[in-house]
């Protein structure tokens, strides 16, 4: 009996002894994965510097109607009669609709009469025949009906507030006019572009600056243009500002709708410019970032590109202050690194 209770001991202590081996084993395997993921990588690094270059700023932007106006009476009703087609050209004060003209006969036909009411009404209180309270009530009703019928008729029949072409229209003659706008009035010999420019140019950009336009349609052609507004807002989630341009298009080439790039010549400021291949791009989007040298780690900076000159490209932090003069950038190996890597400097 004792004899076959120590080899049940014996054995019982074996499968321990194994079971803590294993569990040391895997200990040591993990230990040597995280020595794998936290090996050195050897990289060529160089140094930041800041350049004056000449900075053009390239940017995109789609065209529009300088102004643009949608044509929807404040009144409803039937429309009697739509005088134009798209593509008719206007002139300021053009007729466009004629609406139902009831409401506007029934207004002018109390006017009338309560003009005679109140013309009678003047006369006796000329003669004192009758109180101030009665004339003012008689007049306040005149005054009334006057801006009903103006109203009314601005209402009725539509004109065009400026000169352009009509871009849409989506009724016809008969039909019940029910909200929705009847035309689209566009002005196209003038017009307007919104451009989303970094915010690091914010104090270099100014009203007034000129810019030239270009579009692919015309390779051969430049059109002028002018900044009309810098907006005074940065957006938070681009860290971009907007800039209203106004462009003269007296030829009529370039239409509302069309993809234009521009052109910003904002005078020689100090830039960091990098190697273009040391800017990496993140898969499956458009950010960009690069490696510098952070104390012998590599450090991810996100960074968006500015002006491209030959192999060399104008690289702006996204978060400012985030790379300056005197950073190592890292220029070979970077590719196979991520935030925090161990590195070791190479010389060339």
């Amino acid at each position: 009996m004792n004899k076959f209770f120590k080899i049940g001991v014996a054995i019982l202590a074996a499968v321990s002894i194994a079971a803590c081996g294993g569990k040391g084993d895997e200990k040591k395997e993990k230990d040597e994965a995280s020595t794998t993921k936290k090996e050195v990588e050897k990289v060529q690094v160089q140094t930041i510097t800041s350049q004056r270059i000449a900075k053009q700023l390239e940017l995109s932007a789609t065209l529009e109607g300088y102004e643009t106006m949608n044509i929807s009476p404040s009144i409803t009703g039937h429309i009697e009669h739509i005088y134009v087609e798209v593509g008719s050209r206007v002139s300021k004060g053009s007729m466009l609709v004629r609406m139902d003209q009831t409401q506007l006969n029934t207004t002018r036909i109390n006017l009338a009469s309560t003009k005679t009411e109140l013309d009678r009404v003047t006369a006796l209180k000329a003669s004192g025949s009758i109180s101030e309270q009665i004339y003012d009530q008689t007049k306040a009703g005149y005054d009334q009906l006057v801006e009903t019928e103006r109203f009314q008729e601005e209402n009725t029949f539509v004109k065009a507030k400026f000169g352009g072409v009509i871009s849409a229209k989506n009724y016809e003659d008969g039909e019940m006019y029910t909200g929705a706008p009847i035309l689209q009035l566009s002005q196209i010999s003038r017009l307007k572009a919104i451009i989303n420019i970094p915010e690091s140019y914010y104090p270099l950009v100014k009203k007034g600056m000129k810019v030239n336009v270009y579009s692919d349609i015309y390779p051969d052609n430049v059109f002028p243009a002018t900044i009309e507004i810098v907006y005074p807002t940065i957006d938070p989630t681009t860290h971009t500002f907007q800039a209203k341009l106004n462009i003269p298009n007296s030829g009529e080439k370039i239409r509302p709708g069309m993809y234009v790039r521009t052109t910003l010549a904002l005078g020689e400021i100090d830039a960091i410019v990098v190697p273009y291949q040391t800017v990496l791009k993140l898969t499956g989007s458009n950010d960009r970032y690069i490696f510098v040298d952070d104390n012998g780690s590599a450090r991810r900076v996100a960074v968006t590109l500015g002006q491209r000159f030959d192999d060399q490209i104008e690289i702006i932090p996204v978060i400012p202050g985030d790379i300056k003069e005197g950073d190592r950038l890292v220029v070979t190996g970077q590719a196979r690194l991520v935030d925090g890597s161990p590195l070791e400097i190479v010389e060339n």
